[in-house]
């Protein structure tokens, strides 16, 4: 019989996941294993490969760390499948096909939450079928309200099917509020920054030992907001101004003009598409198709510059799509702590190597920059807070290191009301706390 006491929250995103526990009033995190070893951060991701067992053919699947190192280890690489999360609010694709299955977007997603449930399941040493689970306020690619309920709806039956008979869903920023407010000994105005793989989210509310004491009401919550962008985004535009050129997005087929008084026609040598795929990593094993490779092998062959053709041929054939994504990682975070970085990216017969400013960075992020800035100002306004009012602003999430937008909350709340902690994992945690607080708030 489940213990009573115990309550779970599951961060649920779209790079990596994390599992909190309230347990009779203490909080912990879950660890799971990988090759460097025990990790509270789980990546989101799933690995499907085909195994002969007894002359029939078996689907395996792997998650989290494992799938990673799976596909790495695999001599012949099965699927792997990342950012699930993102094609939530989306009609259409319902699911896809592998190995000449087809499974539907939920039953893959509950691939993941299954084994994250059974990781509950191990820690605890009993069944786990409850849940309160994080949602952002604006999911990526939703563009209506209905589309995040729709989002919602899926999210909620991949649980079920996971084994989820009871969920909860709190909004992402609410469950930072949650784990900010247990470190008070006073009441704040706080505004939340989530910054996670595809979104942004902020709220604006009251917190702190006396609101518990009077109890929760609305209008502590004095407003939400979100965007469809964070730290993918940022990787997309890595691709775009660094990678892409170097794979021929701006090089040209080899054309000649037949009439002496008309310039040679300027044709791309590869589709813009193609690139647009390439900046979202996890898009990379959809164009290893025979028809995209005849259409590269007969673009190489009419390029100027067929040496880059070649590369990005090699980059799609050799499924580099997660290295490239590493590579861009270790850019983004060393930009963070220095003013220029490296970029490199050898593997196999591929090898880019390009020094990048900060500056630059900044400069190739600017429209999200901009993003961040209006959903900031616009949450206040509604609000009718002005910033001077706001107590604490807290942000979490992986792109709440970049520089760029830390400087956005430092030049409207200035840098001494400006903290961050536990980046990864908070939401987690306020998410055991929500559950736990709203059990004890029961008759």
């Amino acid at each position: 019989m489940p213990d009573p006491r115990v309550h779970i929250g599951i961060d649920f995103g779209t790079t990596n996941s994390s599992v909190a526990i309230s347990r009779g009033g203490a909080l912990e995190l879950i660890s799971f294993p990988s090759l460097q070893g025990l990790t509270q951060s789980y990546r989101s991701v799933l690995y499907l490969e085909q195994l002969k067992h007894a002359g029939r053919n078996q689907l395996k699947s792997y998650t989290g760390p494992g799938a990673i190192e799976h596909y790495l280890a695999a001599e012949t690489p099965g699927r792997l499948i990342q950012s699930l999360k993102s094609y939530l609010p989306s009609r259409s694709p319902t699911g896809t096909e592998v190995f000449g299955r087809r499974y539907t977007l939920e039953e893959l997603i509950a691939r993941i939450l299954t084994d994250l449930r059974l990781a509950i399941e191990r820690h605890l040493g009993e069944p786990v079928r409850r849940a309160t689970v994080g949602r952002p306020v604006r999911f990526v690619s939703a563009e209506t309200h209905e589309d995040d309920t729709f989002a919602v709806s899926r999210l909620d039956a991949a649980l079920k099917i996971a084994g989820f008979d009871e969920v909860a869903f709190e909004f992402e920023p609410i469950a930072a509020a949650y784990a900010y407010e247990s470190t008070l000994d006073r009441d704040e105005l706080i505004l939340i920054g989530d910054f996670g793989g595809g979104t942004s989210d902020f709220s604006l509310l009251h917190v702190g030992p006396g609101v518990r004491k009077l109890g929760r009401r609305g209008s502590d919550l004095l407003g939400n907001a979100g965007l469809g962008l964070a730290g993918d985004a940022f990787d997309a535009r890595i691709v775009r101004k660094l990678v892409s050129p170097r794979l021929g997005s701006e090089s040209l087929e080899r054309t000649f003009s037949h009439a002496p008084d008309r310039p040679a026609p300027i044709i791309p040598a590869v589709p813009a598409w193609i690139y647009a795929n390439l900046e979202r990593w996890h898009y990379l094993s959809f164009l290893k198709t025979r028809s995209v490779s005849e259409m590269l092998k007969a673009a190489r062959a009419r390029a100027q510059e067929p040496e880059k053709i070649a590369a990005l041929i090699t980059l799609i054939d050799e499924d580099l799509g997660y290295q490239l994504h590493q590579a861009v990682q270790r850019l983004k975070v060393e930009l963070s702590h220095a003013e220029e970085a490296e970029f490199r990216f050898r593997d196999g017969s591929m090898e880019i190597d390009a020094k990048v400013t900060r500056a630059e960075f900044e400069s190739w992020i600017g429209d999200e920059l901009a993003a961040i800035e209006r959903t900031v100002d616009g949450l206040l306004a509604r609000a009718g807070v002005a910033p001077e009012d706001v107590d604490r602003v807290f942000l979490t999430g992986g792109t709440s290191f970049v520089p760029a937008v830390r400087r956005i909350f430092d030049q409207r709340f200035t840098t001494d009301r400006v903290r961050t902690g536990n980046e990864f994992t908070s939401v987690a945690m306020g998410l055991a706390l929500s559950a736990a607080e709203k059990a004890d708030s029961r008759p």
